[in-house]
């Protein structure tokens, strides 16, 4: 038996009746990315050390009796996400020797859990970009097709969990960066409602649009890691006091009587048709399933992308000052305090560059009120489209984007078109509610194809049920 084609919840299982060690599984896994990770090049760091040493703690915690909910189970974090011991870049060169004191909120959570942490996935420097591409280290190959992009910024953790290099993986979401990869990889990706995971120890692209994602190979996989994840955190001022309900037992698959709101801005012109035809079918097979499918507006989501793109920008801009080479980072000396400035963020790469200098001017005087300003009230009635929406239905059903994977190198001199690919994904993160994306067919090209769910706040629940019951009834 090849242990790292399981599901997570299949390993767990088998790990509970002591079928197999975490050990002899960790050291299958580490072995599976030493041969297929160099043509893939998920990974920016390999802990194999750390991860071994984790799953022999696993295997003597179950021997006492310990049966936490992830314990021995080998799962990769994002490159975003701090880690104590472990580099952590967020694919950017200004943090290429940081090695974290402490550990992010969301990594503690998996290490009380007993999972195991394989390594750091790429990502686009500083979560910026949907592509992959700008890592400053590496570019990750779609497992499905490794001519194309897996997606971003994600993409190092979404092709992990599709190559078999991890059995669930945590990444970040600003404007679709769980969902997109997911949907162009062929797995499942949650970005829950903004404060459900707290993001203490998360390295800050726009504080007010990021929020910790999980992706599984199933919707219980990708259930089973934010069961862990979720929860509440004092040292994040936007953490929501809530309780974590049993995300796991609500994956019943009945759905008969919900309410799927379709949304006509959605199938927008430049749909591929071979996307729209498969995610119309999975609109069906929901139907069929006992759900009522009701047409709705979203009227205000053709403002999200120009919204997104003064909003996250302005925040971007606020949140890198730090990196200066004075009080934060590291400091390539110049010939006075300007020049060490100007040399030090010269380590920025093009794209985070592009963004600054957009989300700086936004905000200069003269321009807040004109560009900063107005999008903020755009968000609002995007917000208020979602909170009419959720009156009438449960849950919306759309495409995750409107192509596959795009070719690598196909967008990269064409930031315009880069930033569209994102247009199906950005109002979720504008309007606070809850995201994911669940597979549900491929293009004439072999291309996976992603059916995005939505929720109203903190109705993870729902939307993970929904697919749930789509993947059961679709699964050969």
């Amino acid at each position: 038996m090849d242990v790292t084609t399981l599901t997570l919840t299949q390993l767990r299982e088998a790990l509970r009746r002591k079928e197999i060690s975490s050990v002899e599984v960790t050291q299958a896994m580490l072995d599976r990315i030493v041969a297929a990770d160099n043509e893939i090049q998920s990974y920016l760091t390999i802990s194999d050390e750390l991860a071994l040493a984790q799953a022999a703690e696993a295997d003597r915690r179950r021997a006492q009796g310990d049966d936490s909910p992830l314990l021995g189970v080998p799962v990769a974090i994002k490159d975003i996400i701090c880690t104590k011991g472990i580099p952590t870049t967020a694919g950017s060169k200004i943090l290429e020797n940081f090695i974290p004191p402490y550990d992010a909120f969301v990594v503690e959570k998996l290490k009380d859990a007993g999972a195991v942490i394989l390594g750091k996935t790429n990502t686009d420097e500083f979560a910026m970009g949907s592509s992959t591409e700008n890592s400053a280290y590496v570019v990750t190959r779609n497992p499905w097709d490794k001519s194309r992009v897996p997606g971003g910024s994600s993409g190092g953790s979404a092709a992990a969990v599709a190559a078999h290099l991890a059995y669930a993986a945590l990444g970040t979401d600003t404007g679709g960066s769980v969902r997109q990869p997911a949907s162009f990889c062929g797995v499942v990706g949650l970005r829950p409602t903004y404060g459900r995971i707290s993001r203490w120890g998360v390295i800050a692209f726009a504080s007010s649009l990021d929020q910790v994602g999980t992706f599984g190979r199933t919707v219980a996989d990708c259930t089973a890691l934010f069961q862990v994840v979720a929860g509440y955190d004092r040292r994040d001022s936007t953490s929501l006091n809530v309780p974590v309900p049993d995300y796991e037992a609500a994956l019943t698959g009945d759905i008969k009587g919900l309410r799927v709101g379709v949304p006509k801005e959605y199938f927008i012109e430049g749909i591929e048709p071979e996307v729209e035809t498969a995610v119309r079918a999975a609109i069906a097979k929901l139907e069929e399933l006992g759900a009522e499918i009701h047409e709705i507006s979203l009227p205000h989501t053709r403002y999200a992308l120009p919204a997104y793109y003064l909003i996250a920008p302005a925040e971007a801009s606020a949140n890198l000052g730090r990196y200066d080479g004075i009080r934060y980072g590291p400091r390539v000396p110049g010939k006075d305090m300007i020049d060490t400035v100007k040399q030090t963020r010269a380590l920025f790469g093009p794209e985070v560059r592009r963004r600054i200098m957009l989300g700086t001017y936004a905000l200069s005087a003269g321009y807040y009120d004109q560009y900063y300003g107005r999008a903020l009230k755009v968000r609002t009635l995007i917000k208020n489209d979602f909170k009419t929406a959720f009156e009438k239905v449960d849950v919306i059903a759309a495409p995750v984007s409107p192509t596959t994977a795009f070719k690598i190198g196909e967008r990269v001199n064409d930031p315009l078109s880069m930033y569209l690919a994102d247009i199906l994904t950005l109002p979720v993160n504008l309007s606070a509610s809850c995201g994911l994306s669940v597979p549900c067919g491929f293009d004439s090209n072999g291309l996976p194809i992603g059916l995005q769910l939505i929720g109203d706040t903190l109705a993870e629940a729902t939307i993970l049920n929904v697919a749930y019951a789509y993947e059961q009834a679709t699964s050969e």
